[in-house]
C-alpha cells in the first residue's frame, strides 16, 4: 500500500498524542479503539480500523501497570494491528496477534524510559525545596514531549516498514501459519476478560455475571436481537448498577428511628 507523507505526518502526531495521553493526560485518547478508529480514519478504512481497534481492546482490557512492572503497550500494539490489517490486508484477528510482539518492544521501551528518568526526580525534589514550580513544570513538560516523541518515531518508522513490505509479507507467511495467527488473536479478547475478572469479579457479583451470559446467549440465539445484543446488555446492566446505587445510597442516609415512650397511638 503507498502511502502519502500527510499520512505519515497523522500516524506520528497519533502516535505522539497517545503516548502522552496514557500517562499523563489519562483522558482515554490511548486507548487501541481510538487509536483505530483514527488509523482507519488516516489510512481510508475506519470500518477495518473500529474492528481491530476493538478486537486489540478487548485483549487488553484487563492489562494494568501494577508498581514498576508494565503490561504489553497498548499504544504500539493497537495501531500497529490497525496498520497492519489496512496494509497488509490481514485478517483482524491475525493483524492483533501479529501486533503483540511490537507491544512487547514497547513495554520494555516504557521501562527503560522509566528508568532513565528515574534519576530527574531528585532535580524535581530539588525545584521543590526551593519552591520553584516553573522548574518542576519544565521537568514534566520535558518528560512529555520525550514520551511522545519516543512514540511517534517508534511507530512512524514501524508504519513504514509495514506499508512498504506489506505485500511480501502477506505473500510469504504460510496460509497456516496465518489461520494460527487469526486462532491466537480471537483467544486474545477472552485472555482479556479473563485477567479482568481475576481483578474485578468477589463473591457477590457472581450472579450478575451469570445472569448477563446468559442473557447474551438468549439475545444472540433470536436474528432480531443478535445486532443491537451489546447495547442491549449495557441498557441492563446500567439499569441494574443504578438500581444498586440508589438502593445503598438511600441506606446509607437513612436516619436510625428512634422512638421516644408515651408516642404510641391507636395501642400501635
Amino acid at each position: 500500500m503507498d502511502v502519502s507523507p500527510i499520512q505519515v505526518l497523522l500516524i506520528f502526531i497519533v502516535a505522539f498524542i497517545a503516548g502522552i495521553d496514557q500517562f499523563s493526560f489519562l483522558e482515554s485518547l490511548y486507548q487501541p479503539i481510538v487509536t483505530g478508529f483514527l488509523v482507519g480514519l488516516i489510512l481510508g478504512d475506519v470500518q477495518t480500523g473500529l474492528i481491530v481497534g476493538g478486537t486489540y481492546q478487548l485483549m487488553t482490557i484487563g492489562n494494568m501497570p501494577v508498581g514498576g512492572a508494565q503490561p504489553p503497550n497498548a499504544v504500539i500494539g493497537g495501531i500497529m494491528s490497525a496498520v497492519f490489517a489496512i496494509t497488509t490486508k490481514l485478517e483482524p484477528m491475525a493483524a492483533v496477534a501479529a501486533a503483540i510482539p511490537f507491544s512487547l518492544l514497547g513495554q520494555y521501551a516504557v521501562t527503560i524510559i522509566f528508568t532513565i528518568m528515574s534519576p530527574v526526580m531528585a532535580t524535581a525534589d530539588a525545584y521543590a525545596e526551593k519552591a520553584d514550580p516553573k522548574g518542576i513544570a519544565r521537568i514534566n513538560y520535558g518528560a512529555m514531549a520525550a514520551l511522545g516523541l519516543f512514540f511517534g518515531v517508534i511507530v512512524t518508522l514501524f508504519f513504514l516498514g509495514g506499508a512498504a513490505f506489506g505485500t511480501q509479507i502477506t505473500t510469504a507467511i504460510p496460509k497456516w501459519l496465518m489461520n494460527a495467527l487469526s486462532v491466537a488473536g480471537g483467544m486474545m479478547r477472552f485472555v482479556g476478560f479473563a485477567i479482568l475478572l481475576k481483578v474485578m469479579v468477589s463473591r457477590e457479583l457472581w450472579g450478575f455475571f451469570l445472569m448477563g451470559f446468559a442473557a447474551a446467549i438468549v439475545f444472540i440465539s433470536i436474528p432480531e436481537l443478535s445486532g443491537p445484543a451489546l447495547l442491549l446488555l449495557a441498557l441492563i446492566g446500567f439499569g441494574i448498577a443504578f438500581w444498586d446505587y440508589q438502593l445503598q445510597t438511600k441506606m446509607k442516609n437513612a436516619a436510625p428511628a428512634v422512638v421516644a415512650g408515651g408516642d404510641f397511638e391507636d395501642g400501635i
